[in-house]
């Protein structure tokens, strides 16, 4: 006998705030009459600790492991299996009531303000400017700006906006810092037209963004690099802090 079990909650994105009920329905589906023992509903909230390879006796929650969890359990007799199924939902905290003030950022990348190069000499000459509507963001907004090409010695290859997700764990042992790409998106391919404004447009990806986080012993913050790739395979890097809050 073929039996389904299934939970519908009534909010279609799944996303819930504090003090918010979890509200939905269990659907049975079942072609002939069906005994069982009770049917029992719980919820679960799960924080995965990870021992932190770079720091030995370090622990690092990291966010992404942070799951909520509604389960459906049916009991049957004996000779038939249990019936179960789960949910996942997401809980946003409570939105900030300050208002967000844009911080834009406008750059310029030249040979001389790069930073970490041992031969800066052997770097081809080039210029690229640009800049962020904001560096204080709204979550549920996107990242904008622009990026423009100046000049180059060397034909562009790539242009990328890479979102890097910061925590920082600490401990009467000391900090651990580590660093996780969390999305990276092209915005620009092959040798592009100097002179010709670029635009920035990145949208924050709900399972692995948060508000920025700042406690005691825990930080979770996050940053955006546009990286520019040369045909000659040099690397440029720009990086920029970036604040997220929910509004």
């Amino acid at each position: 006998m073929s039996v389904t079990l299934d939970i519908r909650l009534k909010r279609a994105n799944k996303v819930y705030h504090e003090g918010e009920s979890v509200a939905g329905v269990i659907v049975l589906v079942c072609k002939e009459a069906l005994q069982h023992h009770g049917i029992s509903l719980s919820m679960e909230g799960l924080v995965n600790l990870q021992l932190s390879s770079k720091s030995v006796g370090v622990f690092e929650a990291f966010y992404n492991s942070v799951k909520y969890t509604l389960r459906c359990d049916m009991k049957r007799s004996l000779l038939a299996k249990d019936l179960s199924r789960n949910c996942e939902f997401i809980i946003h905290c409570q939105p900030q009531k300050a208002k967000v003030v844009p911080t834009p950022v406008n750059f310029n990348i030249t040979p001389d303000t790069l930073q970490n190069v041992r031969e800066r000499g052997a770097l081809p000459k080039f210029l690229i400017r640009g800049h962020l509507d904001a560096t204080s963001c709204v979550i549920s907004q996107p990242l904008t700006g622009e990026v423009v090409v100046e000049n180059s010695d060397v034909p562009v290859k790539s242009i990328e906006l890479q979102l890097v997700r910061v925590e920082t764990c600490g401990c009467a042992e000391g900090y651990a810092r580590d660093a996780t790409e969390i999305q990276n998106i092209q915005i620009a391919e092959g040798d592009v037209c100097h002179g010709l404004p670029i635009p920035i447009y990145m949208v924050f990806p709900r399972l692995f963004t948060c508000p920025t986080l700042e406690t005691t012993n825990f930080k979770v913050e996050f940053e955006v690099n546009i990286v520019i790739v040369l045909h000659d395979d040099h690397l440029i890097t720009e990086n920029f802090p970036l604040k997220l809050c929910r509004v």
